[in-house]
């Protein structure tokens, strides 16, 4: 779970690094992978560019070149003054327009560059492409730099009465977004340089990142695996080996240490320099900032989930102690398969009906885009050597369609894993209609769509679901899901924290980095978990905490959303698909307390979030009754 990623940030592609924060390959059009689980399908990226020698890639760059700056040229210094001319809107949105277009074609160029580099991050080629692209679209796009600075600049009181004119009102939300960032922009030429020197600053420590992560193996017997198919056996229904996965997981961490100390402490004190210039008070403010959610709705989450720890995970995992006729578990048996859960690998054919047919009986049309992303090889599935680890839904950019990334191994939890990047699939398809500038959704909102998505199937499969025993380790998996989704992610939220904080002082050795995230962790899974040696390194190969500082809080913020989401569509009456489409499709165009309104829902209520993880301990609630 800890290695979902997703949306896209706020911020236009033209103007920010140029690939995804998790990205991904070209691989030959008609390859399909063999498993034991059958025919897994590898992504046809022609969508986007044929290959990494094609000329169209040298061609586009060398347009967002000439754009770029032709863009400066006729708009730098001007837009002040111009917005301020009774046709000051019409001139203001036809800048706007050309704006746009450049981001949809840096967007196309880094979103091919960051796919092919997550499904290959060590082969030289891909990388020194991934290099190159990114390089070239970071100096073209510095020449975009003023536009939001001086747009920002302008007076409340002119941007308002341009904003009248139908051509620009359409970019309104796209605009008032941008004003948000007004109190924490630098003088020009400092936003520049901060802008190019991030590709030999926190640009290349998150490729060293995944580089490393990818070139490291684990030795499980006799075997060398690389840290997939490792994280992987601690699902294994042999004790024995899980235990060898997490003491291999432990030994490779632990050789590696230095290497992720020193990538940890420099990315979090280049946050903390950018942080200090730009005026953020908390370590966290601006990823609120740039998910446009207020600290205090964060804060009131944090708190109540971390309340909630006894009455949710630490009760679950001592329920699953006595399942396994123990009083505690070690670790690296915290994600076991239940002793009476079905065994067996599940299909990629059946887990694609399991979800579609899920997601057809709650709207037809949510249903045929999803079917879409099989049908015209939107996804890549099979594990591979050098794959980035985990799962994402890139959107990549609305002239085109997002992509899935996925591991897929054939556990429940992977269905469970393709339900959820499918949520986030749609949700970028139905909002691609925005353009480039106002698609891109807040990381809380984006998060639900893709757990709503997860939450239809789990309901399928329990209802389908006959057996006792198969419904309890059904309702059990769920229990998991959701502790490793709300929990779990607030600790992790919890060791940024101490993290960040602390680096403010000096550097974190990886003993102390260790202790601060055994500290959480023995908060967060309570006295049924057993901490074995070694597991003080685990904190080395989250993603989340190089690519995307505290973004770990969507995913609790969007699993308590969509509990009490959930709620609402099982009392509705007719009608709630449609609502629930439609705010998938507003994007980045409203806030997401008002695409909740009409759902009866507001997340600044002191009392919604408990509402939703009552929602999880009524399920711990029903387990405990079953025995």
């Amino acid at each position: 779970m800890a290695s979902r990623s997703s949306s896209a940030s706020r911020k236009s592609s033209a103007s920010r690094k140029s690939a995804p924060s998790r990205k991904a390959p070209v691989r030959k059009p008609a390859a399909i992978a063999k498993s034991g689980t059958g025919h897994l399908p590898e992504w046809n990226l022609a969508d986007l560019y044929a290959g990494i020698g094609a000329p169209e890639v040298t061609r586009d760059l060398d347009k967002v070149d000439a754009d770029c700056k032709a863009f400066e040229a006729d708009y730098k210094g001007k837009l002040a003054e111009e917005t301020a001319k009774p046709d000051g809107g019409k001139w203001l949105a036809e800048a706007v327009r050309r704006y746009e277009a450049i981001d949809d074609l840096a967007g196309r160029l880094g979103s091919y560059a960051g796919l092919v580099h997550a499904g290959d991050s060590v082969d030289p080629a891909i990388s020194k492409f991934y290099g190159d692209v990114s390089e070239r679209l970071t100096a073209a796009s510095v020449h975009l730099l003023f536009f939001a600075l001086e747009l920002n600049r302008i007076d409340d009181d002119v941007i308002e009465r341009a904003m009248q004119t139908p051509e620009l009102g359409h970019y309104r939300p796209w605009i008032e977004d941008s004003r948000k960032d007004k109190p924490y922009q630098l003088e020009d030429r400092i936003e520049q340089l901060f802008h190019e020197k991030s590709q030999t600053g926190y640009s290349a420590w998150n490729r060293l990142f995944d580089q490393t992560i990818a070139g490291l193996r684990f030795k499980v017997g006799a075997k060398e695996l690389a840290i997939e198919p490792t994280l992987n056996l601690l699902q294994d229904r042999a004790p024995e080996k899980r235990k060898a996965a997490g003491q291999a997981l432990a030994k490779t961490f632990k050789a590696n240490e230095r290497a992720f100390a020193l990538i940890t402490n420099t990315l979090a004190k280049d946050k903390d320099i950018s942080d200090r210039w730009r005026g953020f008070q908390d370590v966290a403010d601006s990823r609120h900032l740039n998910n446009r959610v207020e600290r205090e709705v964060v804060d009131a989450l944090v708190a109540s989930v971390r309340a909630a720890y006894p009455r949710l995970s630490h009760r679950y995992y001592a329920l699953k102690a006595r399942w396994f006729k123990k009083k505690t578990l070690a670790h690296w048996d915290r994600n076991a398969p239940l002793p009476f859960a079905a065994t067996g690998a599940i299909s990629w054919n059946d887990a694609r009906k399991m979800v579609l047919t899920a997601y057809g009986d709650f709207s037809p049309q949510m249903a045929g885009i999803a079917e879409r992303f099989f049908t015209d090889r939107w996804i890549d599935a099979p594990v591979r050597p050098g794959k980035a680890p985990g799962a994402f839904s890139h959107p990549t950019t609305p002239s085109a369609h997002p992509y899935v990334l996925m591991n897929y191994q054939g556990k429940p939890r992977d269905v469970m894993t393709l339900a959820h990047e499918l949520g986030h699939g749609v949700h970028q398809v139905l909002a691609a209609k925005n353009g480039a500038l106002m698609a891109p959704t807040p990381l809380t909102l984006a998060e639900t769509a893709s757990v709503f998505g997860e939450m239809l199937t789990f309901k399928r499969l329990l209802a389908q679901t006959r057996n006792a025993k198969q419904r309890q380790a059904l309702l059990a998996g769920k229990v998991e899901d959701m502790i490793n989704t709300v929990v779990r992610q607030i600790a992790f939220y919890t060791f940024e924290r101490a993290v960040h904080t602390e680096r403010k002082n000096g550097e974190l050795t990886a003993e102390r980095i260790g202790q601060l995230w055994l500290s959480v962790q023995g908060e967060s899974l309570g006295p049924a978990i057993e901490i074995k040696p070694g597991y003080e390194t685990f904190w080395m190969y989250i993603p989340h905490f190089i690519h995307s500082p505290f973004y770990v809080y969507a995913y609790a913020f969007g699993d308590c959303l969509v509990n009490s989401l959930y709620a609402v569509y099982e009392h509705a009456s007719e009608g709630f698909a449609e609502r629930y489409l439609a705010m998938l499709a507003a994007g980045g165009t409203k806030h997401y307390s008002e695409l909740l309104k009409p759902f009866g829902l507001d997340a600044k209520d002191p009392k919604f979030w408990d509402g939703g993880l009552s929602v999880i301990a009524g399920m711990i609630d029903e387990l405990e009754a079953m025995g």
